[in-house]
């Protein structure tokens, strides 16, 4: 049969959520479980001076209120998640003596039910002592406020790459200071969990998009072995980031359950989600470009302070991943990138779609736009003199890293053609002499992100019954990228079976012995690599068994995928299939494969945005965005495009509307739906993708990662072309979102 592989098939998962028949965790708490809701701090920072529970302990259903000062001694701390955190930030799971952000969990309270122990948590009086809030990221570095007492060092992570450049030979230097704003991931499925014990063994069920990583967590703040820690991970509604690992809130599950004997649930409400759940971005970037007036970049600053809120979680090492891609697909010959991590009284900081790679694109692609407009020159005609030439691949950046391939003018190329960027230009002019109150603006971005950034950790095997059954069983947690369907298209399209021959099996800890999480792009191209190469490895294995029903030699016997039988080689006539192999085998074979990816791949594009601004309301619409997303080989067209699309709007979203907001004394302005507008449909346009594919041969399906892409490209493609509306008026930079009260107040000022 010919190869599935590159055709568009739909996904297995969506009938089952589409008719309501999804397995998420809240639906599959027992009967039995008592449920948990935390009560939250109301300061943002302050020191508790009593936590009272006796009225919620006496409330109907109560099962017991616990405070930090129950929970026992060897299983307080939550610590921070990556190695070269300042630890002396380390949380404990309920507040102790200090609150700070609010939302910060205090008290747990178990009841029966989860209204009783609503209302039960209603009864909780805290009793607070407020000190100084802290929402300024350089009062944080100055340490104006400190957060911590104590300690050695008041900032949470640093990291450099490069040398300052000297600016002293350039013509023409830009400089600016840019606000990416923090974003909520909002996922439809808010944080959920429960947990219960089995003898001395935790059985924990969650919402994550990484079992291994929530397994290793556990073990960890329980002090249990391996075998005594089993996770589950059912179907997931999004996470985009913020499910990276368990929340103390679900972490604390499994003391309360066996404290109490009984299986705990916890299930948070949106407005809690939107205080708790750690949200992306954050970062004031001071940026310094350089260059000559022929349009040459020759030097680049950055400069990031990134706010880590509260406590050290993801973001306070995603500059990290901002330095790696600092410089963009441009040939700059001096760079330098200097990041330092702050705290600050708000939620701790985590990781949305992108971590660190949609910054670092929205700086360098605003900073260019900015030199051209300095020295006059069409920034799509910036944008070809600086780049990367593809002859130059492999090609190393100042921040060490080694992109694998990309041609990004052609990538540009085809964006501006298929958009009708002369045209879309003449137009613009046309409009603007005629003095039209509704402006047009066109953005370009080109972009190249890192993903795989862990290329080891995970497993992968095929398995074959003797009834015939392939199973393809593998340690991602997928939360959408549908998974579901993409393994067993690449295992039957090895083994030469049809695709309803094959189940995918995963999302718990006991059916694989390792794994990591399922983000950064890279599952298809490390995991799915796996399980090519373990495919290969089956039709090894049964090649004897095959000869032996031919009664050949096994070095006389092949594999015809095409047409999914085994035979003599030139004698296509006489073949067997894999269901008489698979009934021939004295007992089910697994084969794991040991495949390791040959390093980090660079998937690149351009997008093009087109906007509309009423110079009257500030209110911008998006009228087309045109994108070349190069992520190498394309698995399944459907899922690729899908996946894209999902990124565009997110990129979209953070462009134009969504912020986590916090006021002076940092409460939380975006608490809900209300407050946050989540972008929907409505403020989309069609998008116009165009097919390009550069494989990489960093894994064995030349595929890069394709999840967070359209987030990298579009965010600054939209934001150029709201500042491009408003150049008539003077205006040079805006930051986002660009919202229409923030236009308005730009074009007011200009008038």
């Amino acid at each position: 049969m010919p190869s599935i592989l590159g055709h568009p098939v739909p996904r297995r998962e969506d009938p089952r959520f589409l008719t309501g028949q999804g397995a998420f965790v809240a639906n599959l708490v027992p009967p039995e479980a008592a449920h948990v809701v935390y009560v939250t701090s109301t300061e943002p920072h302050a020191r508790l001076r009593s936590v009272d529970v006796e009225a919620a302990v006496a409330a109907p259903g109560v099962l017991g209120v616990f405070t930090a000062a129950d929970i026992d001694p060897d299983v307080v701390v939550y610590p921070p998640p990556f190695p070269g955190m300042n630890d002396q930030m380390a949380r404990t799971m309920l507040a102790g003596e200090v609150v700070r952000y609010v939302g910060e969990p205090v008290a747990a309270v178990v009841a029966d039910e989860p209204k009783l122990a609503a209302d039960a948590a209603d009864m909780v009086t805290v009793d607070y002592e407020p000190r100084p809030p802290l929402v300024d990221l350089e009062a944080s570095l100055r340490g104006d406020v400190v957060l911590f007492e104590g300690i050695d060092d008041q900032t949470v992570y640093r990291c450099g790459a490069g040398q300052a450049p000297d600016f002293e030979a350039c013509e023409v230097v830009v400089r600016a200071r840019f606000l990416n704003q923090r974003v909520s991931a909002a996922p439809i499925e808010a944080r959920t969990g429960f947990s219960y014990w089995e003898g001395d063994r935790l059985i924990h069920h969650t919402a994550t998009q990484g079992s291994h990583n929530v397994k290793t967590a556990l073990m960890g703040i329980y002090r249990l072995d391996p075998d005594q820690v089993l996770v589950t991970t059912p179907d997931v509604g999004g996470s985009f980031g913020a499910k990276f690992r368990c929340y103390p809130e679900e972490a604390l599950l499994g003391w309360l359950a066996r404290r109490l004997g009984r299986p705990c649930a916890w299930a948070e409400t949106r407005t809690q989600s939107m205080t708790g759940l750690g949200s992306g971005r954050g970062q004031i970037q001071d940026v310094v470009l350089g260059g000559s007036r022929d349009g040459r970049i020759a030097a680049l600053q950055i400069e990031v302070i990134q706010d880590s809120g509260a406590y050290p979680l993801i973001a306070g090492f995603l500059p990290r991943m901002t330095m790696a891609m600092f410089t963009g697909v441009y040939d700059i010959a001096s760079a330098g990138y200097q990041a330092v991590s702050v705290p600050t009284s708000t939620t701790p900081n985590g990781a949305f779609r992108g971590a660190g790679r949609p910054e670092a694109t929205s700086a360098i692609e605003r900073a260019v736009d900015l030199f051209a407009a300095e020295i006059e020159m069409d920034p799509a005609e910036v944008r070809r003199r600086n780049f990367i030439h593809p002859e130059t691949f492999p090609h190393t950046t100042v921040s060490g890293m080694s992109y694998d391939s990309g041609d990004y003018g052609r990538a540009l190329d085809l964006a501006l053609e298929t958009a009708g960027y002369d045209d879309l230009r003449a137009e613009q002019a046309a409009r603007r002499a005629n003095g039209l109150e509704t402006l047009m603006g066109i953005g370009l971005s080109t972009y190249v992100e890192v993903t795989a950034t862990t290329g080891a950790g995970d497993f992968a095997s095929v398995e074959l019954d003797t009834d015939g059954t392939v199973r393809a069983v593998t340690s991602s947690t997928p939360h959408g990228q549908g998974h579901e369907t993409v393994w067993p298209m690449i295992v039957a399209d090895v083994l030469g079976l049809e695709l309803d021959r094959v189940l995918a099996v995963g999302g718990n800890t006991d059916c694989t012995p390792r794994g990591q999480v399922t983000g950064g792009s890279r599952s298809a191209q490390i995991v799915g690599s796996m399980l090519a190469d373990a495919s290969q490895k089956l039709v090894e294995q049964v090649l004897p068994t095959a000869a032996d029903l031919l009664e050949a030699a096994v070095g006389d016997v092949v594999h015809d995928p095409e047409g999914g039988c085994f035979h003599v080689a030139g004698t296509p006539a006489v073949s067997v299939g894999w269901d008489a192999v698979a009934a021939a085998l004295d007992s089910p074979l697994t084969v794991e494969s040991d495949f390791e990816s040959g390093g980090q791949t660079f998937p690149f594009g351009a997008h093009v945005a087109v906007v509309e601004v009423d110079a009257e309301t500030g209110r911008t619409e998006l009228m087309r965005l045109v994108a070349v997303d190069d992520a190498g080989t394309v698995l399944n067209p459907l899922i690729f495009e899908g996946q894209i699309h999902g990124g565009i709007a997110g990129g979209v979203a953070q462009a134009l509307m969504e912020e986590v907001a916090y006021d002076a004394d940092a409460n939380p302005l975006t608490t809900n739906f209300a407050d946050y507008p989540v972008i929907s449909a409505a403020e989309l346009p069609s998008f116009e993708l165009i097919s390009s594919e550069t494989p990489t041969d960093r894994n064995l399906l030349g595929a890069k990662g394709i999840g967070e892409a359209g987030t990298v490209g579009a965010t600054a493609a939209v934001q150029n072309a709201v500042i491009d509306a408003l150049a008539p008026y003077g205006v040079r930079h805006l930051d986002m979102p660009l919202s229409p009260q923030r236009v308005w107040k730009a074009i007011r000022r200009h008038v």
